[in-house]
């Protein structure tokens, strides 16, 4: 109800949808700054690539205890970095396009995820979450209660297994960033298919590199648990923006995109020290309000805009329940439980 209030009135788009007056503060955090996407990549990729030092003395060493516990934090770094690379493929880390591909490629190779393929998806993903007829791009799978009633013994098993935390978050860490992210969508254009082709030969670069300096079991000691744990901590954060009670999901033709920010994406509430790591994107209902509003400027822009501060947040111990939610109820209008 107090969402419903404050997004009364405003102004209406050549699309007919209205948008509230408070909605045009936004674009006063929009302008990114070099000079901080700067400083963010220093103070992320520096610590991150002294944590990879650290581990590969550890492991000469014989240390494992110590390199099991600076993996964690390297982990915690590589999930700040794929945010960064996020708002290189919005176009909103930094001032210039030309330095956001830039670096959006040399973060890729980093977070083991094609540029232009995941720009596909993502940016897709903008325009279609929330819409029960435009699922598919970029989102979790998620059927509504009639369809899983309806589909096969076979297919419901599939979802099943799919919605399990061990095989989403455990299992899918892996499988995404180290399968999946090798073949580009199925959808995409030579553009897109080239990057994957180019991060995957980067990739390998790198992995031949280090396996020459360092050898090939102290590489993969130290890339596959830092890949995994960073992964399982990707997912789990995208699985509770758009996954959570009192989520908002509608049909095409009832679609809204206000409602789909400040209803359909989460606003997770974390400690200071895990919103850093996190790159803020915790905030989520603002960057679906305006995605060209850079990780740095979310939570200045949350403080200002008091509409904002409306939306309920969900905590750390409160987003553990979102695990139990598996289909969309259309009669219910909430996600429900398997039956």
């Amino acid at each position: 109800h107090e969402l419903d209030r404050i997004n009364r009135g405003g102004t209406k788009t050549k699309a007919g949808q209205v948008w509230p007056d408070w909605h045009q503060e936004l674009k006063k955090f929009r302008n990114p700054s070099n000079l901080e996407a700067t400083f963010q990549l220093i103070c992320t990729i520096i610590p991150y690539c002294l944590l990879w030092y650290l581990m590969v003395r550890s492991i000469l060493l014989g240390h494992l205890l110590s390199t099991v516990i600076l993996a964690i934090l390297a982990a915690a770094f590589l999930v700040r970095l794929f945010i960064l690379f996020h708002d290189c493929v919005h176009n909103s880390f930094f001032m210039s396009k030309r330095g956001n591909t830039f670096f959006g490629h040399l973060l890729g190779v980093l977070v083991f995820t094609s540029f232009e393929d995941w720009r596909f998806t993502h940016l897709r993903h903008h325009g279609t979450y929330a819409n029960l007829d435009s699922r598919g791009f970029g989102d979790i799978w998620t059927m509504t209660l009639n369809e899983y009633q309806k589909s096969s013994s076979m297919k419901q098993l599939r979802y099943r297994l799919y919605r399990n935390p061990i095989v989403m978050v455990g299992l899918g860490a892996l499988f995404n960033f180290l399968l999946y992210n090798r073949i580009p969508d199925l959808r995409v254009k030579r553009k897109e298919r080239m990057s994957v082709v180019l991060t995957n030969l980067l990739i390998l670069a790198v992995a031949l590199a280090a396996a020459e300096i360092i050898g090939w079991r102290a590489y993969l000691l130290i890339q596959l648990p830092v890949l995994w744990l960073a992964g399982c901590a990707g997912i789990w954060l995208f699985y509770v923006q758009h996954q959570f009670e009192g989520v908002y999901w509608a049909r095409k033709n009832e679609w809204q995109p206000l409602r789909a920010a400040m209803e359909g994406s989460s606003f997770y509430c974390l400690p200071t020290l895990l919103r850093w790591f996190s790159g803020s994107i915790g905030y989520h209902h603002i960057h679906h309000l305006d995605p060209l509003i850079p990780c740095y400027h979310l939570k200045k822009c949350y403080d200002s805009v008091l509409e904002l501060q409306a939306k309920s947040p969900l905590t750390l111990v409160s987003s553990l329940k979102c695990y139990r939610l598996k289909l969309w109820d259309e009669d219910l209008r909430e996600m429900v439980a398997f039956p």
